[in-house]
């Protein structure tokens, strides 16, 4: 029997509509994955100064933006050699000068787009003046320190090494952040320590004060974490982590980690400074016994936490003062701004640092007057 239009247009219709996905699939597989332009960085040297001038800024109302037409001369890469014009627009224009100069280096950028291959100022070239204000701070350690300061600076070495080639690998690798901390921690706490104040006695004992006073930080710092509800969110780079490519990244074991470097880096000072002071009191009268060591050397030590914890302190402050202006000038009550997590972030850190500060103090004191009073006549101090 034949078929009627009808339906020969309803069976058309029907398999057109179950065959419709796969040409959909099919067109959404011809799309070319898009491939960001190749960047190349070039450093390049300011040989003239075209235009200065301070427009509006298009996105800021009523803020002012300086900008600089240059002529800069390329100083390696493709076009080693040649002369561009180019703009340099700075962050601001505050107090400080941040025009370019006659001579001066600057990061130039290599990309494409619409119009082709272009160049950009992006940055001033600074790597040389760290150089040498390291090496200034390197001839400094050396000059007052001798062999002891080489050897702080072979610790240093190791802690750097530790961390750009164990911590963040590892953590990039899915390790568990506040763990790859931990393990690193004490290798910096054995290592540095004993690179920096010699293979002695002396040093032993602030090594077991160290190790601790860090076991019950870590304690200490698990404990303000979660009893202040943190959970690593409290800054622009861990939201920037979150979003990124390393979203699966524990924010929560980042800041407990953070905060245990942090703690170490201070502790070294003092554990030290304790079993030196103890250790002297004791040469200097041999015949004081536990009781007398402690007590003069907690006398020495109180201050030593005094001085530190209000550097601890001030340090947190100066790196985070922009952060402080900014909630300053803000609308919400006082109680709003202390109560954020960026805000208590900061605020753990510092009584979490100066609680372990504290707490070593004692442990050292008492662990030196011990070992001395019991075993001073044997120990030799080795430099």
């Amino acid at each position: 029997m034949p078929m009627n239009k009808n339906k020969i247009t309803a069976i058309l219709l029907a398999g057109i509509s179950l065959l419709s996905p796969l040409f959909v699939f099919a067109q959404i597989e011809e799309i070319p994955e898009y491939v960001p332009p190749e960047e190349n960085f070039y450093k390049g040297q300011v040989t003239q100064i075209l235009k200065e001038e301070i427009d509006d800024d298009i996105f800021i109302p009523a803020y002012e933006r300086f900008s600089q037409t240059v002529e800069v001369k390329v100083l390696e890469g493709p076009e080693d050699g040649s002369l561009m014009e180019l703009i340099y627009t700075p962050g601001s224009t505050g107090d400080a000068p941040q025009n370019l100069k006659i001579g001066e280096k600057v990061v130039l950028l290599q990309t494409e787009n619409l119009d082709g291959e272009v160049y950009y100022i992006i940055d001033r070239y600074r790597f040389p003046s760290v150089i040498w204000l390291a090496l200034f701070f390197l001839g400094l350690v050396i000059l007052f320190a001798g062999w002891k300061g080489v050897r702080s600076m072979l610790g240093l070495i190791f802690s750097i090494a530790v961390i750009l080639f164990y911590i963040i690998p590892n953590i990039l690798d899915g390790g568990n952040p506040f763990t790859t901390f931990i393990i690193a921690g004490l290798a910096i706490a054995l290592a540095s320590i004993y690179l920096g104040h010699g293979f002695n006695r002396r040093t032993s004992i602030a090594v077991v004060s160290t190790l601790i006073t860090l076991t019950l930080s870590i304690g200490l710092s698990v404990l303000a974490v979660e009893w202040t509800k943190l959970f690593g969110l409290g800054t622009e780079e861990a939201f920037y982590l979150q979003i990124g490519e390393l979203g699966n990244i524990n924010l929560h074991g980042l800041l407990l980690g953070g905060i245990i470097i942090g703690i170490l880096g201070v502790l070294d000072d003092i554990t030290t400074a304790q079993a030196a002071t103890v250790e002297e009191i004791y040469k200097a009268n041999p015949s004081f016994n536990v009781k007398e060591l402690v007590k003069r050397g907690l006398s020495v030590g109180h201050e030593h936490i005094v001085s530190l914890v209000n550097t601890l302190v001030l340090a947190y402050v100066g790196a985070s003062f922009p952060l402080l202006l900014l909630f300053s000038q803000s609308l919400n009550p006082l109680w709003i701004t202390l109560n954020s997590e960026r805000i208590v972030e900061e605020i753990v850190r510092t009584l979490v640092g100066s609680s372990a500060l504290v707490i070593a103090v004692p442990i050292t004191t008492y662990l030196a007057a011990y070992y001395f009073n019991r075993f001073g006549s044997k120990s030799t101090h080795q430099s």
